[in-house]
């Protein structure tokens, strides 16, 4: 009996636990990371620390431009629009 229920808890952990890292993926249309990184340097990014794939649509990230301080950026995953653009 506990070793059912064991084996069923890791089970359903381990089909959650994949679920949230498919979230985080790309999906099918979206520009590639490196277009990303294109549009936020044309956005005056001088330096991208972080940029990652967001569930909702977005690229998301984090960098440095010419005035030296941080800024998070949004971009948006299909048309390549920058989206958000503010100090972090």
């Amino acid at each position: 009996m506990i070793k059912q229920l064991t084996a069923a808890v890791l089970a359903t952990a381990a089909l959650t636990t994949a679920q949230f890292a498919l979230a985080d993926k790309p999906a099918p249309g979206w520009i590639t990371i490196e277009k990303a990184i294109e549009k936020a340097k044309s956005a005056g990014y001088t330096e991208i620390y972080k940029i990652e794939a967001d569930d909702h649509g977005y690229w998301e990230g984090e960098g440095r431009k010419a005035d030296s301080l941080t800024y998070e950026f949004r971009i948006d995953a299909i048309s390549g629009n920058v989206l958000r653009d503010q100090k972090d």
